[in-house]
């Protein structure tokens, strides 16, 4: 039964949540830049459309507002869709989200149609066989956008660390042997099948900002250098820029992207951000 009191879900039709990635003849191996609207990250560290881009940055630094911008940007300009997958965060902060996007107008509450996002939440109270799903099921609904609405997604998931720590607790009541540092020893295997599904297509792409929490701030720690082997960008928000009021708060000596390349962005673009 909902808990939103609005109603029953009117749906015939559902999807398995663990899927095997496109083929490779189905991709789209063009490189393309995904323009975000927002132009601090699309001259110092571009995305790639249908790449997998890490967010850092502490509580307070502009996630938020930065996520609501981006969501904003790609159904004006591109006519897409977002998703949210909330893996193992506070319930306040998905609470929050949720009506910040009210007010602002990307959830329309009276016309569901004319949304612009699905959010999807599995919050650190929840058992971890649950947390470990909210990522797959925030993925299957980006497939169904890209795939059957042949539509260029958004896909956030707020935290990648958290469905990793899920992935341990699972393997831990299963009986497994832990791996380094007590992680599953499927880590690999679970994060692959995971971020393979994330990408373009002839039928459209999923371009995913992934928050990453590095625990103690150790960049060797399994679960963070697992995480980096597959993304294409990095926006790091600062905090001191945030203190002066500098909003979007992005790094730019820290945010990289493999998408800064002239032969890519031009030779123009290129000397510029380098400057």
């Amino acid at each position: 039964e909902p808990v939103d009191n609005l109603g029953p879900v009117d749906t015939s039709t559902t999807s398995p949540i663990h899927k095997s990635a496109p083929a490779f003849i189905q991709l789209d191996t063009k490189l393309s830049i995904f323009e975000t609207g927002i132009k601090v990250v699309d001259l110092l560290a571009p995305y790639r459309r249908g790449g997998k881009i890490g967010l850092f940055g502490g509580a307070g630094v502009g996630k938020t507002v930065l996520i609501m911008e981006l969501i904003n940007n790609i159904a004006k300009a591109h006519g897409g869709v977002s998703v949210f997958g909330g893996v193992g965060e506070r319930t306040r902060e998905g609470n929050d989200l949720y009506m910040e996007m009210k007010e602002s107008g990307v959830i329309n509450e009276q016309n569901l149609a004319e949304s612009k996002v699905a959010l999807v939440y599995g919050q650190m109270n929840e058992p971890p066989g649950a947390r470990m799903r909210v990522g797959l099921t925030a993925l299957t609904m980006a497939e169904y956008f890209r795939d059957v609405n042949e539509q260029d997604v958004l896909l956030f998931i707020d935290n990648i660390f958290r469905f990793v720590q899920a992935g341990s607790e699972v393997s831990a009541l299963l009986g497994r042997m832990p791996s380094a540092v007590g992680y599953q020893p499927t880590l690999s295997t679970e994060m692959g099948s995971l971020q393979e599904r994330i990408t373009s297509t002839k039928k459209g792409s999923i371009t995913s900002i992934q928050a990453v929490y590095v625990p103690a701030d150790d960049l060797t720690d399994p679960a963070p250098a697992t995480t980096f082997a597959h993304l294409d960008a990095t926006t790091v928000l600062s905090r001191g820029l945030a203190a002066k009021g500098i909003y979007p708060a992005v790094d730019p000596l820290d945010s990289t992207s493999t998408m800064l390349q002239p032969r890519i962005v031009g030779e123009e673009h290129y000397e510029t951000a380098q400057r």
